[in-house]
């Protein structure tokens, strides 16, 4: 196993990550000339303050170059968000670690940090305990708190109640388990909802639309039986047996002599690839510098790809679901919600794993063993020809695939970044976990969801994601180009009506980037360098190949769309700024309008023949299914990014050809 040092190396490379000394070198140092003290009793700030988030400040393009190139090693800096819980006030600040100080430590008014895991925490012990939520709980006949979880959200400024609103406030769910050990998330206390300052941890308010209705006799109606367990032990037997099947023979994966990549510090290289892997509390798992070996040239792809937002609005307006739409990178943080890959099997083969280092809101650094998962799959032929005279040649393809997986309170995302011999790079994710549940009275429609178990329904919701796509084809200077196809009409040139023709138009302005995905066209967007001509005369490019796409489904002027324009359009190009990259807004807590794409964009900038960022919004439009209950099938989503015009020819006609005897193996025939 490749494990990186927890503590910074000198000889690292600039693009690492922060390390554990460096996260509580960067406390010290605010704490020493900023007083930022977490936790009560520091003077005139009896609440203390909270580390929001804790991030290194990469390099510029032109200060890896000139690292590169035997210069100067960049300065180490650190962008830092935390907040005063007294004064409700949040700051930004930037910490030199080279120099030992703080740079820039400034008041940003009217905003929310994004939450953090240990106020998550803290919610859930302040309700538990709380005799107004213990009241509220026994009147629908919950009695064992130890039965009892809470799950605080996230606010948006058009559904926050507005006195409230000059607060730091979450809203929570209560869900009721059916014994101890079960599923958290498959009971749902309807009408249940409480209001809470996180500030002082305090709860403002109940909201209790209460329990079902009293019928003619004044009893109430009991909420549904539900069959909400995934996990073994708590599945009914008749379920079990009624699905039994036979356990599948053993699948070994093996590499006797090893993987055929390598790992040296956050520096991977395989078959022409190499790249290098960073981390954050906001995107988690990051890839930088990505590049191909061509020859005797390591030629530029991609300097930086990551995810920057995720929307998740539940298309509810029920009182359970209207508050429900979930920003799940910039509210709560990737990074902050990745999960250990040491336990369960989430990788087959030979595996190298990558640690990441984070921080509590005391900024205290911790360690998520094994939150990166680096291994080799086999993925059948990559390409093939059989001849009359010369037999059979083939290729069977390997790729590289990079992954972390996150757990955001009841859902599951796997990331997947793979890298293919052909020089393709593909990007999937997929969605699992467990569905937010709701029970209805006897007879209550449920337009909004679908049926799942009994009295029970699942809402429709979308999973919006953004990726941030940074390329850099054979250097910085880039154009992005819409290419689609047509049928020519019948005509004298064209009397079958087999004319296709492909229009490739470069797109000048951010006005007019603004690209929706168009299957009737087979719409792609290709990265063009027009600065380069290839050897058989092509301007390089790659291109972006849509798959997954759903459309955004509001009004114009609706609160989600105001908060996130950014799912208004597949596409968004931007020229590249440093401190453009957040789709929706740097904070985008309680935040009533967009602050990031819709607001940059407005300029109309010029994005030809320079340094772009692409923005390829795509997701999961879940109709939700009684098959996805009580724990949900990976849904798959993807994209491609594929050469066209980079090489000269197929780049993997080099692969060399797989041993005979690792293609077979000796069975008996049956005869039927």
């Amino acid at each position: 196993m490749s494990q990186p040092s927890d503590s910074q190396p000198l000889h690292s490379f600039p693009l690492d990550p922060l390390s554990v000394d460096e996260f509580t070198a960067v406390a010290a140092i605010l704490r020493r000339e900023r007083g930022v003290e977490p936790g009560p009793g520091s003077p005139g700030s009896e609440l203390g303050w909270r580390f929001a988030s804790i991030e290194m400040i990469e390099p510029s393009k032109a200060e890896l170059a000139a690292f590169e190139d035997g210069g100067a090693r960049p300065a180490r800096r650190a962008e830092v968000v935390c907040f005063n819980r007294s004064a409700n006030a949040t700051y930004k600040s930037v910490v030199s670690l080279t120099d030992d100080r703080v740079e820039v430590f400034e008041h940003i008014p009217g905003v929310q940090a994004n939450f953090t895991v240990d106020e998550f925490v803290e919610c859930d012990q302040l309700l538990r305990a709380h005799p107004d939520v213990v009241e509220a709980l026994r009147s629908r006949g919950i009695t064992d708190m130890g039965l009892v979880f809470f799950d605080t959200w996230t606010y948006g400024d058009a559904v926050a109640p507005p006195e409230f609103r000059d607060r730091r406030i979450g809203w929570s769910d209560s869900w009721v388990k059916a014994a101890p050990g079960a599923n958290p998330y498959a009971r749902l206390v309807s009408g249940l909802h409480c209001v809470v300052d996180l500030n002082a941890m305090e709860l403002l308010r109940i909201e209790d639309e209460g329990p079902f209705a009293a019928g003619a006799d004044g009893a109430r109606e009991p909420t549904p039986e539900v069959m909400g367990e995934y996990v073994p032990a708590h599945i009914p037997e008749r379920i079990l047996a009624a699905g039994k099947r036979d356990p599948l023979k053993p699948l070994h994966i093996t590499q006797p002599e090893g993987p055929s990549f390598t790992v040296d510090g956050n520096l991977v290289r395989w078959q022409n690839w190499s790249l290098r892997v960073g981390f954050n509390h906001r995107e988690g798992m990051t890839l930088h510098t990505v590049r191909y070996r061509d020859g005797d040239r390591e030629r530029s792809i991609a300097h930086r790809m990551s995810f920057a937002e995720m929307i998740v609005p539940y298309r509810d307006p029920s009182p359970d679901h209207y508050r429900r739409t979930a920003f799940d990178i910039g509210e709560w943080g990737l990074g902050f919600m990745t999960t250990s890959l040491e336990l369960g099997c989430d990788c087959l083969g030979e595996i190298r794993y990558l640690n990441a280092v984070l921080h509590n809101s005391k900024g205290e650094p911790y360690t998520v063993t094994n939150a990166i998962c680096i291994h080799e799959e086999d993925d059948a032929v990559l390409w093939k020809h059989v001849d009359h005279d010369i037999g059979a040649e083939v290729r069977r393809m390997r790729r590289l695939t990079l992954s972390f997986h996150v757990t955001v309170a009841n859902y599951e995302y796997l990331v997947y970044w793979r890298l293919y011999q052909d020089g393709n790079i593909e990007c999937e994710v997929r969605a699992t976990g467990i569905m937010v549940t709701t029970p209805l009275p006897e007879g209550a429609p449920n337009p909004n969801g679908t049926l799942v178990d009994e009295r029970t329904y699942a809402p429709f919701h979308q999973h919006f994601l953004v990726a941030r796509l940074d390329m850099d084809i054979d250097g910085t200077d880039n154009t992005v180009v819409t290419s689609e196809s047509y049928a020519e009409p019948i005509g004298p040139d064209n009397p079958h009506g087999l004319s296709l023709v492909v229009r490739n138009i470069p797109l000048r302005t951010e006005g007019e980037a603004k690209q929706d995905v168009s299957f009737a066209t087979q719409r792609a967007w290709k990265v063009v360098n027009p600065n380069v001509v290839t050897g058989i005369g092509a301007h390089p490019a790659y291109k972006l190949v849509p798959s997954g796409a759903i459309p955004p489904m509001f009004e114009p002027g609706s609160p989600v769309l105001e908060r996130a324009g950014v799912i208004a359009h597949t596409l968004w190009v931007t020229p590249n700024r440093p401190d453009e990259r957040w789709p929706a807004g740097e904070f985008v807590n309680q935040s009533a309008r967009d602050t990031g794409l819709a607001r940059w964009t407005a300029a109309d900038r010029s994005i030809e023949n320079t340094d772009v960022v692409l923005w390829y919004v795509f997701g999961i439009h879940h109709i939700t299914r009684a098959e996805d209950w009580p724990v949900m099938p990976v849904d798959v989503v993807s994209f491609w990014l594929k050469p066209f015009g980079f090489f000269d020819r197929n780049p993997a006609l080099d692969v060399v050809g797989t041993p005979p005897d690792a293609c077979h193996t000796s069975t008996t025939s049956a005869h039927h």
